[in-house]
């Protein structure tokens, strides 16, 4: 976390190094398996947890604190200025899915079920700064994606539902809300966070 960045490029550098080349290291010197794993499984899963997520990512990029902070880095809708920064962003994806899910989850399953409790704390800490509704939902959607994981023994389904989801986030917020942002915030009136 102290090592600070300002763009998506050198983002994209940091979370290489410290998310996926760091926790592959210790997993190879210490013979554990991370979750870079596909197979049937891991597909079924992936398919039905990006389903399971979109809708909160549509829903989402209609509150007015989600709609000013994303997209995190400058781009625009035109496709070729938006898909090498959808690119960048699904390998920050794949970066913080190494690390959550697989160096925290998979790679300490023999400890059982209870390892998809390990982070969402650091996960949350991660999440501080960003929009009060994105840091209430942390926590259960890290367990959510910990649990996936677990029970595929991969982090396929995590990395294309977080990688597929920023980016789809980041299109829809460059565009006119899908759901009309004064109906998601009356039937969200009820959170005691702003939206």
């Amino acid at each position: 976390m102290s090592w600070d960045v300002s763009g998506l490029n050198e983002r994209l550098v940091r979370d290489v190094v410290v998310y996926i080349l760091a926790p592959l290291a210790l997993a190879l010197t210490h013979g554990r398996h991370i979750g870079y794993r596909v197979n049937r499984t891991a597909i079924r899963n992936t398919v039905l947890l990006s389903l399971f997520v979109l809708p909160f990512y549509v829903v989402g990029s209609s509150l007015p604190t989600i709609r000013a902070y994303y997209p995190m880095w400058e781009t625009g809708a035109a496709l070729g200025e938006f898909l090498p920064h959808a690119l960048k962003q699904f390998i920050v994806a794949v970066a913080a899915e190494t690390y959550y899910r697989g160096l925290l989850c998979v790679g300490v399953r023999e400890i059982g079920f209870k390892s998809v409790f390990i982070s969402p704390v650091v996960y949350a800490f991660h999440h501080l700064y960003k929009p009060p509704i994105e840091l209430a939902l942390s926590g259960p959607t890290d367990v959510l994606f910990g649990a996936v994981d677990y029970k595929s023994e991969s982090i396929l389904p995590s990395v294309v539902a977080h990688g597929l989801g920023l980016a789809a986030l980041d299109w829809l917020v460059l565009h006119p809300p899908v759901v009309p942002p004064e109906l998601v915030l009356r039937l969200l009136s009820w959170l005691p966070i702003p939206l």
